[in-house]
């Protein structure tokens, strides 16, 4: 049977989830107070600047005299530190609750155990590692930038039955996606990229999809438009112009002038990969979402800078044309609909 303590991470961790693509650079995190087996108050961090679930969901609590008798859950260690808000954990010890279970240890360098380490000065009893991994997973972006030092890499794509990402291109169909999922799939994408901080693709695909790299069928923010061209050439008039949120070609062209853009010049040496991946660590950027094509995809999973991949496999055989990537890790998880399934691999050892 589901213990209490991981009945009431898990409400944690659906608190906290509501935030998602809406916190950075701060983590997710979602705090429940019970009292007597009963919750008496919750809430979750929604953006920087604003109040931590911790303190959220101490003030929700009508009966302040309770929470000397309660247990606070929350799925990240309470901060310790003075940022745009005063630690999370004298906030706690200032309300005298005695016991506090915690999902898993912020391992930044600001926290690291810190939080911890005051709560139990204070005589509070700390239980770490509930859901541990569901807790890590939820933050994988936070975790991964400050672990490794870089942002979190998905890499997606579509592909036939037969393994194709594109038909061989005619002039009758020159420019323009070749749709291989439907309505809902597209959706989820426009999700996924609200969630996520950068979107790259290569210039091969804007000048075949002429995407829009923007949120449109989800509501939440635009990501960081990025585009590899080592000849720093595109459509002038390509979509991702004309949106909103700011754009930035990686180029080798040192001579080329891309208007309305920022220019990062990549050097000849130094896979293009680890340098876009340096860029967007030193940028503060957690996460970066890999949309094709098939090259660049391929260069990232050769240089190893990739973290999960979302693969959409449709009903219809191309018989030809652009092959997909191949990679190796684990299925994470598989979704059937209508006229594709959508299998989502973690790498290896991430």
């Amino acid at each position: 049977m589901e213990t209490e303590d991981i009945k009431f991470m898990r409400r944690c961790l659906e608190l906290a989830s509501r935030a998602e693509g809406l916190t950075y650079p701060n983590p997710m995190v979602g705090s429940v107070i019970v009292y007597d087996g009963m919750i008496l108050g919750e809430g979750y961090h929604l953006r920087s600047g604003e109040s931590h679930a911790e303190v959220i969901a101490i003030n929700s609590v009508t009966d302040k005299k309770k929470l000397r008798f309660s247990t606070l859950y929350v799925n990240l260690e309470p901060c310790s530190h003075f940022g745009k808000t005063p630690p999370c954990a004298d906030f706690i010890n200032s309300n005298a609750i005695p016991r506090i279970v915690i999902g898993t240890i912020d391992s930044s360098e600001k926290v690291s155990g810190k939080g911890v380490k005051k709560l139990r000065d204070a005589g509070c009893d700390v239980k770490t590692g509930i859901l541990d991994e569901e807790c890590r997973r939820l933050n994988r972006r936070f975790f991964t930038f400050h672990e490794k030092r870089r942002p979190y890499i998905t890499l997606k794509w579509a592909q036939s039955a037969d393994g194709y990402l594109d038909i061989i291109r005619t002039e009758d169909h020159k420019t323009g996606p070749t749709w291989i999922t439907g309505k809902p799939e597209r959706v989820l994408v426009h999700k996924w990229r609200a969630a996520e901080q950068a979107i790259l693709v290569g210039a091969g695909t804007v000048r075949a999809d002429d995407p829009m790299l923007n949120v449109r069928e989800w509501t939440g923010p635009n990501p960081l438009k990025l585009i590899l061209s080592s000849s720093g050439s595109f459509n002038k008039g390509a979509a991702v112009i004309g949106t909103d949120s700011k754009l930035v070609v990686f180029t080798h062209n040192t001579e080329k002038d891309i208007p309305d853009t920022v220019k990062v010049i990549l050097k000849h040496n130094v896979p293009s990969a680890v340098q876009i991946s340096g860029y967007l660590h030193s940028s503060g950027i957690q996460s970066l979402l890999i949309e094709g094509g098939a090259e660049i995809i391929n260069h990232f999973v050769s240089t190893g800078l990739w973290d999960e991949a979302r693969i959409f496999t449709g009903a219809d055989y191309f018989r030809g044309g652009v092959k997909a990537p191949l990679i190796n890790g684990t299925l994470f998880s598989k979704t059937n609909f209508s006229g594709s399934s959508l299998e989502i691999y973690l790498k290896n050892g991430s």
